[in-house]
């Protein structure tokens, strides 16, 4: 009997190389109304799974839930605790949120007909994790101490011009040196990535998040992602450390968080066995890895 036969689809969270413990696995909480997280085997590789109810899985209900952020974020905290789950056995490669077969064989066949390749990702990041940096210029009133408060040539005592001139001198003079400031940050941001870059294995740099995202008056510069050995983690948090130190690199500000679980590197490639998804399941449009 498949899934669809019961009213439920089979939702992929990620593929593993080691099989987590069945009882851990239903200690964790998947999708709200579903049954308790498993696995399934396709080869050398070890699918987490869970049984979800079709009706909320199905194309439109998706589209719909995704599309209010309260339920985003349920869904994608749901997701990343399937992921999760999947990480204490070996490397472990992410599917995207809302990846949904009709049966548990549609899903096994989709990623036994890429097994091979499924494996080398396995190995290039086995023993390895994701750590994120972000870059922020400084914050406008830290910026604006460190370049002083007084404005040679801006109407400081005695050098001051009269009436409108003097008005238009002074927010051209502003204009200039916040556009300095920033090609100025932006050159220190791209720094601390070539920085960084030494200790890591991969890179890869993300769309800077709008300060709308951020909560920060000041513009993103740099949203990275590093994939670095567990062997080389003491270099590249020391190397992070010294540039948060370095006082030539007062322009901005450096935050960073990890180890992760290497989303930003577990990538299979554009290739997608067709068939996945139906109707009943949605095309969550993501049906295989």
């Amino acid at each position: 009997m498949s899934s669809s036969d019961t009213g439920t689809v089979t939702y992929l969270f990620a593929l593993c190389a080691g099989r987590p413990p069945d009882g851990a696995l239903a200690a964790v909480a998947g999708h709200s109304g579903g049954g308790p997280l498993r696995t399934l085997a396709a080869g050398a590789v070890h699918l987490v799974v869970q049984d979800v109810p079709a009706a909320d899985f199905g194309e439109r209900a998706l589209t719909d839930r995704l599309n209010r952020p309260e339920e985003l974020r349920r869904c994608a905290l749901a997701h990343h605790r399937g992921v999760a789950a999947a990480a204490p056995c070996g490397p472990v490669v992410p599917l995207p949120m809302a990846t949904v077969y009709l049966s548990d064989g549609n899903a096994v066949s989709a990623v036994a007909s890429r097994e091979e390749a499924v494996l080398a990702v396995f190995r290039r990041l086995d023993g390895r994790t994701e750590w994120a940096v972000k870059v922020h210029a400084a914050a406008p009133e830290a910026a604006a101490g460190v370049a002083g408060s007084g404005s040679a040539g801006t109407g400081g005592p005695g050098t001051a011009v009269p009436g409108g001139r003097g008005y238009l001198s002074r927010a051209s003079a502003r204009q200039r040196m916040r556009r300095d400031r920033h090609e100025t940050a932006r050159a220190v941001a791209r720094t601390v990535d070539l920085t960084l870059r030494r200790y890591a294995v991969d890179a890869t740099a993300h769309r800077p998040q709008s300060e709308q995202l951020t909560g920060r008056r000041a513009p993103q510069l740099l949203n990275a992602a590093y994939l670095v050995d567990d062997a080389r983690r003491p270099e590249f948090t020391a190397a992070l450390d010294r540039l948060r130190a370095d006082g030539r690199l007062r322009e901005v500000e450096i935050t960073s968080s990890g180890p992760w679980i290497p989303y930003s590197f577990a990538r299979l490639g554009e290739q997608v066995p067709a068939a996945a998804t139906t109707a009943a399941a949605g095309a969550a449009g993501t049906g295989a890895p």
